[in-house]
């Protein structure tokens, strides 16, 4: 059992036979760490690949890193995986949650949780003592995600944890989330996948200690080093601010974080407190003053529907792109209140989204239309309705956050993947934000062009790399982002505050890719650099290649873009409201109107495929690459299947 950043166990819970059983951790860690990692290699190992998001041989799994419970870094954060119903076709997907649920997870003397069956009726998992409850939740089946977890946690006492899904998740709408503690929530469709398995919630009662490191001193050195890099300041987004402050509002860092991040909550007019950041506080903003409302001096509203959405169990960023699609299509004629029974023409109003929440989460009406997703929405609705929806998604009918003909890097981020990868899209966003805050010569805009050279060099293999405006060194750019960011989600570390790409107080500005494996090798006892650690990254990546493919991914054939960036011009981007990238030099490149060159894509995707050691006419992976990647076993089921090339 390791003995240093890991409880040890894994805990396989089977809700149809309702049985459990256990692993050794250490029969994981060592090839892939953790998090992401471990999650996905049990998923290999035990979701059949013809199994569907919703059939009874499909996994839930919640992943620890080996960093998660040590205090200051922003690791004790939670991995969910499972197949989802979310992209089309079906794919594995993965979320990330923080708060404290994944922290009590391990505490409770597990690093990972797979739950795999589906109980007959509704249940929930308590977790206390060292054993397994499998109790009835019919009387909290229809009631939301926070309702539930206040109910349990009044019932169990405060100091427990509870992981819920709300009406959403119960009905399989795709878009449905889990809820922990501190409303950290979990998105990818894995609410549905919790739902299908009549899961309700699942419950932590643990004794609270630190994770123990092998070499305290060195950590703590690391501690020093990583607060001397300093916290970055939280860029704007569209002029909307991404952390708030002022009245009602307070900070609340996940657990034992030093809280540098944006993550705050808000107390509303009724009394009642809850996570307040972000893409969840601002999406409601976006379209008040639709209703004569000014966002930036009221959060009342736009804290009600974050509430509301967390309760009912939806994704606001899948949300946001409904409210956008149904918009156009009614200001085209082609929907209407009537035909729809949501008050259109009330947006930004608190009726509107009480009405189309509500419709959506319990599949009522055209709520059933649209949980279906967009693109069958779009076909049903027919009239050119698809029109208003394409421009903003990626393959298989997912929102687009950082798009491909403003960011062109992120061409390859997204064809590569069946989900938006998010943590790798705000890799390569991230230090551009804080460039466009130089260009208007903020306070603190210190990241020129001169420092933006220099940390993609650093951090992407190339200078030409921060040039977003062609493709020259973005494919070795995308494989560098991808086995970093990969690795991050293993450990796992937070989205905020990692990796630390540039800093106001380093001299060239430049931050520090070794610090992740050092944090590592102080917490494990086993000597591990940056390169090691991006090798692990680079191996879980490629095992998370041979799922898709094995599950009917086809390779080059279907790492493929969204037709409408390769046709329809860029329109313009919330968060770069001037839609410029760095250049040459000092200089700032439009993008409005700009399209993806599909034959220049074509020969970037070459350079990837090559960069990769896959097979550049078929995009598939290769015995030799598997297995020096330590992936033997992987390799031998692929060439049985005959899915290499």
């Amino acid at each position: 059992m390791p003995e240093f950043g890991y409880a040890g166990r894994i805990l396989k819970i089977d809700l149809s036979t309702r049985t459990t059983s256990e692993l050794p951790t250490s029969d994981y860690a060592p090839r892939f760490l953790g998090g992401q990692g471990i999650a996905q290699k049990l998923y290999w190992d035990d979701v059949p690949p013809q199994a569907a998001a919703f059939d009874p041989e499909n996994a839930l799994i919640f992943a620890t890193g080996p960093l998660c419970g040590v205090p200051m870094f922003g690791g004790s954060r939670l991995q969910v995986s499972g197949k989802s119903a979310a992209p089309s076709p079906q794919r594995l997907d993965n979320c990330n949650l923080g708060g404290s649920w994944g922290a009590m997870l391990k505490f409770a003397g597990y690093d990972v949780l797979l739950v795999q069956g589906a109980s007959e009726k509704p249940v929930y998992l308590f977790l206390h003592d060292g054993g397994v409850e499998f109790r009835d939740a019919s009387a909290l089946w229809g009631k939301g995600a926070i309702e539930t977890r206040e109910i349990l946690k009044a019932e169990l006492g405060d100091s427990v944890n509870v992981v819920a899904i709300g009406p959403a998740g119960e009905n399989r709408v795709p878009i449905a989330i889990l809820l922990a503690d501190q409303d950290a929530s979990g998105s990818g469709g894995l609410g549905a996948t919790m739902g299908s398995k009549h899961l309700k919630a699942i419950v932590l009662k643990s004794a609270k200690s630190k994770t123990k490191a092998a070499n305290p001193d060195r950590l703590k050195e690391m501690g020093t080093y990583f607060r001397s890099l300093g916290p970055s300041a939280i860029p704007e987004a569209g002029g909307l601010p991404l952390m708030f402050t002022g009245p009602g509002t307070k900070k609340d860092p996940c657990y034992g974080c030093i809280g540098t991040c944006l993550r705050r909550t808000y107390q509303g007019k009724d009394g009642r407190r809850g996570k307040f950041m972000c893409g969840s506080a601002i999406f409601y903003k976006l379209f008040e003053p639709l209703a004569g409302r000014d966002p930036l001096v009221e959060h009342d509203l736009s804290y009600y529907a974050n509430k509301l959405c967390d309760d009912y169990g939806v994704d606001i960023l899948a949300l946001n792109l409904m409210i956008v699609w149904m918009v156009g299509c009614y200001s085209a004629g082609i929907l209407t209140e009537e035909s729809t029974g949501i008050p259109l023409s009330k947006l930004g109003g608190q009726e509107f989204i009480d009405v189309f929440v509500k419709k959506l989460s319990l599949r009522e009406g055209f709520g059933d239309v649209l949980a279906q997703g967009l693109p069958k929405a779009a076909d049903i609705v027919g009239s050119g309705a698809i029109d208003y929806v394409d421009n903003y998604i990626s393959k298989g009918g997912q929102p687009s956050i950082n798009d491909p003909r403003l960011y062109c890097t992120t061409a390859l981020l997204y064809a590569m993947q069946p989900e938006p990868p998010m943590a790798q899209l705000h890799e390569l966003s991230s230090p551009i934000l804080k460039w466009l805050e130089w260009r208007k010569q903020a306070p603190n805009g210190y990241m020129s062009s001169d420092a933006m050279r220099a940390m993609a060099k650093r951090f992407w293999g190339s200078e030409a790399a921060v040039e977003m405006g062609n493709f020259d060194g973005k494919a070795l750019a995308a494989k560098m982002i991808q086995d970093r960011e990969v690795a991050k989600e293993c450990l796992i570390l937070c989205d905020f505050l990692w990796p630390i790409m540039y800093s106001e107080h380093t001299e060239d500005h430049v931050g520090d890719p070794t610090l992740e494996s050092k944090i590592l090798s102080a917490v494990i006892g086993q000597d591990l650099n940056e390169e090691g650690l991006n090798r692990i990254g680079e191996r879980v990546f490629n095992l998370e290649r041979a799922i898709h493919v094995r599950e009917g991914h086809k390779g080059r054939q279907d790492d493929i873009l969204s037709e409408a960036w390769y046709g329809k011009p860029f329109q313009g981007d919330f968060t770069n409201p001037e839609c410029v990238v760095p250049g040459k030099g000092d200089e700032a490149v439009p993008r409005i109107g700009a399209m993806v060159d599909r034959q220049e894509f074509e020969r970037t995707k070459d350079d990837y495929y090559r960069l990769r050691r896959w097979d550049v006419a078929t995009g598939l992976q290769t015995s030799s690459m598997l297995r020096e990647l330590d992936l033997a076993d992987i390799a031998r089921d692929m060439e049985g299947r005959g899915l290499l090339a």
